[in-house]
């Protein structure tokens, strides 16, 4: 992973001492509320509904041992014992006082973490796929690309206060999009062109919150040596023609949406055409200089484990082998597998996990995994590097942390926003109905004969927790003053994107679950075979059956109408 170096190391350790002098001044008085904002903010600290919250950076998603150590010791010592993954790869604390944040950002500064552009209209944390470098279906490790965009957009003069917050990811695989590429202010592919090239496509306007949009293709083809040109010659003319007049209007997506995509991309080419011979223009050399700090690391020279991660599939030991099929993925590496590590267990708020377990887990990615993990949008960690011999030790490892959860990918493996439990800006909460939902569906048979279902929860229209993209999608509204929820039906995030859709009026709190087993109901009865996914079933047979199941009184006369 990359490392710092000494201009990195000082940019930190000044604006952690430039940020005490700024709460020391609000702590006196000298500062209000309203006048220490902006500055807050842009050092990722959030006023909450009952406490400030620090989200800090954990670029691409990639974590050392030693850093997750450091973030168990804040959560243990300035917090109340966990931390909050999130779908940007970042790390939340909730309770941190006010007065420790300085303290905490120089502890972050002695193992290079941060908590700089997490917040605020400017570009933030750079995401990318989980399965990064070890991916079979990947053209290209695209790390090296996220950090160079990362170090370009990090204090970048002309970027800080942009009309409204900014979101770039990087996908490099050729078949499935692990990073929600397509709603991103942003999205970034590699691709490789008829010549043999490798460059990028590039889109731009897509996202999610009260307005979701799926991001539309600018550029087939950027060759590689443009990519910063490019996604400057993008900025630049959001940042002139964004909305500044209106919060609910100000994202790039309602700029592309407004000036249509062939006059904003004559607009972007213009541009470009005055930049992309600028000192932006990257040499191969500096590309595979950063590429270094991505290079595999020391693997044994092993035999393929394909056919044994089969066998471990169909272990005697049945807990063992449903872990294996659902949280185990295969490594381009021989003799290698990817471990996913379920941060939704029965009983926690997904993306949530224990300062004790923290350190566990980074003893865990020394021992089998180089010591490295990764967080994912999903809310999940991974140990990249296992060795499939390994893979039943570790399990039991796991289990004894209550981290071997065996539902990756499964109806229970949820997105979900803090919601009302935390947010100012929640409308109803979240956490209780993914909770509601692991109970209800806590046969993991059942799980497994669902299949690949995706179910994200959001607590209000701004949609933190993805609800627009889930095969099953659920948005906490407040009506009349009570907790109400609709119900969405057939999202999806890959590269085959769509947009869940409202399938009529919201229920209340204690109806929501129970509309979601009718659903899965359905889709069990409506799907041509066990192999047919829940997105599948759906895009064939259309909404109506469900919103049929859901409201009609004369297929479903015990359902009360909300």
């Amino acid at each position: 992973m990359y490392r710092y170096d000494e201009y990195d190391r000082t940019l930190v350790r000044e604006r952690a001492a430039q940020l005490r002098g700024q709460i020391a001044r609000r702590v006196s008085g000298e500062l209000t509320e309203d006048e220490f904002k902006p500055l807050r903010l842009q050092n990722g600290l959030y006023l909450q509904l009952h406490a400030y919250m620090l989200r800090i950076a954990i670029p691409y998603g990639m974590l050392a041992s030693t850093q997750l150590r450091k973030l168990a010791h804040i959560a243990r010592t300035y917090d109340r014992g966990y931390g909050h993954f999130t779908t940007r790869q970042n790390i939340q604390f909730n309770w941190p006082e006010l007065e420790d944040v300085p303290n905490i950002l120089d502890e972050l500064a002695d193992v290079e973490m941060h908590a700089i552009q997490t917040s605020g209209n400017c570009i933030r944390n750079i995401t990318t796929d989980h399965l990064a470098g070890v991916a079979r279906d990947e053209l290209e490790d695209p790390r090296p690309f996220c950090e160079i965009t990362r170090q370009w957009s990090t204090f970048h003069p002309e970027f800080a206060f942009l009309p409204r917050k900014f979101k770039i990811a990087f996908t490099a695989g050729r078949e499935v999009d692990r990073a929600a590429m397509l709603y991103h202010d942003i999205g970034v592919r590699i691709v490789e062109n008829a010549a043999g090239e490798r460059g990028f496509s590039i889109y731009a306007g897509g996202g999610m919150g009260r307005t979701p949009v799926i991001a539309k293709e600018i550029r087939e083809f950027v060759p590689r040596e443009h990519l910063l040109s490019y996604m400057e010659a993008i900025l630049r003319v959001y940042n002139r023609l964004g909305r500044r007049d209106n919060i609910f209007k100000a994202r790039i997506k309602i700029l592309v949406n407004e000036t249509g995509i062939e006059r904003f991309r004559e607009m972007v080419e213009a541009e470009w055409q005055e930049t992309r011979e600028s000192t932006l223009r990257l040499a191969e050399g500096e590309i595979q200089e950063m590429a270094k700090f991505f290079a595999p690391p020391s693997y044994e020279s092993l035999s393929p484990s394909d056919a044994l991660l089969a066998e471990l599939r169909r272990s005697p030991n049945a807990d063992f082998a449903r872990w294996a099929r659902n949280n185990v993925v295969l490594h381009k590496q021989p003799g290698y597998s990817v471990a996913m590590l379920s941060l939704k267990a029965s009983d926690t708020p997904p993306g949530d996990l224990s300062d004790s377990q923290m350190d566990a887990v980074a003893d865990l990615a020394d021992r089998y995994s180089f010591g490295e993990l990764r967080v994912t949008h999903t809310q999940n960690l991974v140990l990249a590097d296992v060795k499939t011999t390994e893979l039943e030790k570790l399990w039991h490892e796991l289990r004894a942390l209550d981290l071997a959860t065996a539902n990756v990918g499964r109806l229970t493996d949820q997105i979900c926003c803090p919601g009302l439990d935390f947010c100012n800006l929640a409308n109803a909460r979240s956490i209780p109905i993914a909770e509601e939902i692991r109970h209800r569906f806590d046969d993991l048979d059942y799980l497994d004969d669902l299949g690949d279902v995706s179910l994200k929860i959001s607590g209000c229209i701004n949609a933190c927790g993805h609800h627009h993209v889930g095969n099953i999608g659920i948005l906490g509204i407040d009506k009349r003053g009570i907790e109400h929820y609709q119900l969405l039906v057939g999202g999806s995030s890959g590269y085959d994107a769509s947009i869940g859709k409202i399938l009529g009026h919201a229920f209340p709190r204690e109806e929501i679950v129970g509309a979601v087993e009718k659903v899965l109901k359905l889709y069990v009865r409506l799907r041509e075979s066990e192999d047919e996914p829940f997105l599948d079933t759906f895009r064939r047979v259309g909404e109506k059956p469900f919103r049929d199941t859901l409201y009609s009184n004369e297929l479903y006369a015990d359902h009360p109408q909300s």
